[in-house]
């Protein structure tokens, strides 16, 4: 009958879509095969696998004997124990990259990788081939200091550390200060974190390194903030939270390095503090304050009944237990 089609026509046209498919298959494999010898050199030219281009620590000691004490009283002597991989992730050509070819020119710079004359990127490139992996490094490609092209060569050095431990080329808070002296100023007011007397580090709560909250600011192992790490009596939970806490977090009230007011309050008053907040507006999520809170002399110390200001478990209005 017209318009109609036959079993054997059905089968031929199944066949020759098959066709079809198998031949893009075969043409997207081969295209992934051609395509990988490529990646594969350029893989091996940055950092090359022939044990043919490389010289070995004893050689670069024979030119290079200061940087190879240096070298040798650092951490980075370890990679030589590293049996199990090939010269190019062991001793001085791990980071300067093959050295024969600049030991038979007879010191030829160019001819040997010099990361004074390496942009900031591919210096912290050739670092985070061995210390990306780790918990306090992971972040740093998205770190505010990668951004601002601050590298770890900026921060940290090899071969002349004036702080040995971490490779420093100064000791907090010198170093921090050097880039940030906006803060400076804060932690010589009255009532400040004792940064400059060396009792508390820069590091201790801001990741340098990068991470996920502003600032670079370092969480507890609970995610919280990282105020918490020495103020745990603050952290809670609490079966009435001040909200506060969890939508800005303590600066919100405080200012983390230095102020004029104890406590490291904003305001000098704290009425004037809570006052922020705690103000009858049409958009203000917070409650007013009752209409006998006159802000005379008497009502001007919130905290003086509402001791409990960070977080209570009897009561919402955070008296005294």
């Amino acid at each position: 009958m017209p318009g109609r089609v036959s079993h054997g026509s059905r089968i031929a046209v199944l066949l020759a879509v098959l066709a079809v498919i198998a031949a893009v298959v075969t043409i997207d494999a081969a295209s992934k095969q051609k395509s990988k010898p490529a990646q594969q050199s350029a893989t091996s030219s940055y950092r090359p696998t022939d044990p043919s281009l490389y010289a070995g620590n004893d050689v670069c000691a024979a030119c290079h004997d200061s940087q190879t004490q240096s070298y040798n009283h650092g951490p980075h002597w370890k990679t030589l124990l590293e049996k199990g991989r090939g010269p190019e992730w062991q001793g001085c050509e791990a980071c300067h990259g093959p050295g024969k070819a600049h030991a038979e020119s007879g010191g030829d710079v160019s001819k040997i990788i010099s990361f004074p004359k390496l942009s900031s990127p591919d210096a912290s490139r050739r670092c985070l081939d061995c210390h990306e992996f780790g918990e306090e490094h992971s972040n740093f490609l998205r770190s505010e200091h990668q951004k601002n092209n601050v590298g770890c060569v900026d921060c940290h050095s090899i071969h002349a550390p004036k702080v040995e431990r971490r490779l420093l080329k100064a000791s907090q808070p010198q170093l921090c200060y050097g880039c940030h002296l906006e803060v400076k100023p804060d932690f010589s007011r009255p009532f400040h974190h004792r940064v400059n007397e060396g009792l508390v580090q820069c590091s201790n709560c801001h990741n340098q390194h990068g991470g996920f909250l502003t600032t670079q600011l370092r969480s507890t192992a609970a995610q919280d903030q990282g105020c918490f790490t020495c103020h745990t009596d603050k952290a809670g939970p609490y079966a009435f939270e001040h909200a506060p806490i969890k939508t800005e977090g303590c600066v919100s009230c405080h200012s983390p390095h230095g102020s004029a007011n104890p406590r490291l309050l904003r305001r000098s008053n704290i009425n004037l503090l809570c006052l922020e907040c705690h103000t009858l507006t049409v958009d203000s999520p917070a409650p007013g304050i009752p209409s006998f809170h006159n802000q005379a002399q008497k009502y001007q110390a919130c905290t003086t009944c509402h001791v409990a200001i960070h977080g209570s478990n009897s009561d919402h209005f955070f008296f005294k237990p």
